[in-house]
């Protein structure tokens, strides 16, 4: 997995953030899709920081609402491309999180 860290991203931290994301990595599923589709990141990421979860089932947005409060995983779904799927998910320890394809789980 790669690390992503880029310093314009760290100057333009979201107003509004829910939890620690830790190190932010990416499979390399990831990495090539989004460079396949031009797409950036960190967009993706922003939007899992501050709470828009994507594509989510009622009961994974609800399971994510207890993350929040209990301490456990959080997972967001973004449909990218042609219905291709980009899953970020932030540990319960908040030590890191993860960009990834749901295949690659």
């Amino acid at each position: 997995m790669a690390a992503i860290c880029h310093p314009s991203f760290i100057n333009r931290r979201p107003e509004k953030t829910l939890f620690p994301l830790g190190k932010t990595y990416a499979t390399p599923g990831a990495v090539a899709l989004l460079q396949e589709l031009d797409l950036s990141p960190f967009e993706f990421i922003a939007r899992h920081w501050q709470g828009d979860w994507g594509n989510l089932d009622p009961e994974d947005v609800q399971a994510n609402s207890a993350a929040l409060r209990y301490g456990y995983r959080v997972l967001s779904s973004y449909e990218i491309g042609s219905g291709q799927k980009l899953w970020i998910i932030t540990e319960a320890d908040r030590s890191a999180t993860t960009l990834l394809l749901p295949e690659e789980y």
